[in-house]
């Protein structure tokens, strides 16, 4: 009867657990519905198999589902998305290298190409002069300004990915790190070796499905509620098992 009642307990609350930590991912990811460049996160599970005589399910991961957003158009020639795999690299105060696949760029007080948090560009260049009267990025990376009728080369942007891009950290501010998991960065000219290509005047939305997340949240509110009741029902098994045996 006592590994009977451990086992239920257990079931419900690992139930509790896996469903609060889902439901942190679906409200995480539909917060983020308007974040430009924003990869969708899901929890994965496992299933307790009679460890220690428990049994139900636990959360083993958080994972980003990396698959490509939609593409909107816009009239700015520093708004860029790349098509493919690759991400922007953007300096950290503490001068790491964070990177992001929001493209929305301009240009800073000092003329510098900057993310929407101030962050600097990581690309060859450094400011754009202040008579520059338009700026075009191509699709390998290189950024042109125009004076007058004359265009001039102010550098090029690299595009960055790692082998497994799941296994990169959070920084915050749609900034993701380097880790071991996700092994070690690579840089590469867009348009070569699945970097991807960029696209500018263009960013890329979030890739969240809001209509499955918000099926998929009340599904978890409802399981949730379910392993609340199995746990309220088990607890009051075992406050009437104990009154029989006084």
């Amino acid at each position: 009867m006592g590994s009977y009642f451990v086992q239920m307990i257990e079931i419900s609350r690992s139930g509790l657990i896996s469903h609060m930590e889902d439901l942190d991912n679906v409200s995480h990811n539909l917060s983020n519905i308007n974040t430009n460049g924003f990869k969708q996160i899901r929890t994965n599970f496992q299933e307790m198999l009679d460890r220690q005589l428990m049994n139900g399910v636990y959360p083993t991961s958080s994972q980003r589902w990396n698959q490509q957003g939609v593409f909107e158009t816009t009239t700015s020639p520093l708004d860029l998305a790349v098509s493919g795999e690759g991400y922007f690299g953007i300096r950290l105060p503490d001068g790491r290298t964070a990177y992001t696949r929001d493209g929305h760029f301009s240009l800073d007080a000092n003329n510098r190409i900057v993310a929407a948090n101030g962050y600097p560009l990581v690309w060859t260049g450094g400011q754009i002069p202040a008579e520059a009267e338009e700026i075009a990025v191509s699709q390998d990376g290189v950024v042109r300004y125009r004076v007058g009728q004359t265009w001039t080369q102010a550098g090029t942007i690299s595009l960055y990915r790692t082998p497994n891009l799941s296994g990169m950290i959070s920084y915050g501010q749609n900034l993701w790190l380097e880790s071991e998991a996700s092994g070690a960065v690579q840089t590469g000219t867009p348009g070569t070796n699945n970097f991807g290509q960029i696209i500018n005047g263009t960013l890329e939305k979030s890739n969240v499905d809001v209509a499955a997340e918000t099926t998929h949240m009340v599904v978890l509110q409802r399981a949730f509620d379910m392993s609340m009741r199995m746990l309220k029902q088990t607890d009051n098994m075992i406050g009437e098992a104990i009154q029989m045996r006084q």
